[in-house]
């Protein structure tokens, strides 16, 4: 087991040793829910081994660990982005920690910008499948133990999971959509050239994260489950000019139909 994970694991807070339910990671905006946990301890990055700070607004930069709707939930509040200039095996080490932890489930979060015309700022949307459009992938180079050399992404986004995620939503009338994440390695904010080029490719929404992570994680075997939060139409779509701070606003709007939606999910998770 690597440094990260035993200190982590040292100081879950689930004294009967067992694996998380879930890891779930937390896009710009979204850390709210890592709050909500119970009896829960919180580990900042700058105290885990190989994890630098976070330096993006809208996101924490800390491990948390507690319980949510009865179930043992690891979160990373927060990210790390290759637009800031870190490598891939910084940004994927999180979910290569949590797989050694033996988390079965990935619920990964995004705020993202609408590609599809219909998905308007505050849209759900559950990720049915993604294109790497970043030029990088996380498993080049040498095989990471217990990660296949050419693991299959037929099947990124689990369908048991994204079935449990829109029936939860229609229990709790929520609006939750079906997309494409297209995932670009930022930071600059695409061109209206490009989002049309999106759109055409088959993507919905676009962003600048969850597809290394996704990978990794279906290298690991892990179950994922992505949700984006579409924060803005997408450059060319609206007369308006792309802002980070409208990106952390829409974020609080959502929060609440958010924060109910997964949990509803977790609670359904099986035990």
């Amino acid at each position: 087991m690597s440094e990260a994970a035993a200190l982590l694991r040292d100081r879950l807070p689930w004294v009967d040793g067992k694996a998380p339910d879930l890891f779930a990671v937390l896009g710009s905006g979204l850390g709210f829910l890592a709050d909500a946990l119970e009896d829960a301890v919180s580990i900042p990055f700058a105290e885990i081994p190989g994890f630098p700070a976070a330096a993006v607004a809208g996101h924490q930069g800390r491990m948390v660990a507690g319980l949510l709707e009865g179930r043992r939930v690891l979160i990373q509040a927060g990210r790390f982005h290759v637009y800031e200039g870190h490598p891939m095996a910084v940004v994927v080490a999180p979910v290569r920690i949590a797989a050694e932890l033996g988390a079965p489930v990935f619920l990964v979060t995004n705020a993202a910008g609408g590609a599809n015309p219909r998905f308007g700022p505050g849209t759900l949307m559950c990720i049915e499948d993604h294109l790497n459009l970043m030029g990088q992938n996380p498993l080049v180079g040498a095989v990471v133990p217990g990660e296949p050399r050419f693991p299959d992404l037929s099947v990124a986004y689990d369908a048991e999971l994204r079935k449990l995620a829109h029936a939860t939503a229609l229990e709790l009338g929520i609006r939750l959509e079906n997309g494409v994440y297209a995932a670009v390695s930022g930071p600059s904010y695409e061109t209206p050239a490009e989002v049309r080029m999106i759109g055409r490719l088959g993507g919905d929404a676009v962003g600048m994260s969850t597809v290394p992570e996704v990978i990794v994680a279906r290298a690991r075997g892990m179950r994922v489950l992505g949700i984006s939060l579409i924060t803005n139409p997408g450059a060319g779509l609206s007369r308006d000019l792309l802002d980070h701070e409208e990106v952390l606003e829409a974020g609080k709007a959502a929060a609440p139909r958010f924060e109910r939606l997964v949990r509803g999910v977790v609670a359904k998770l099986e035990g």
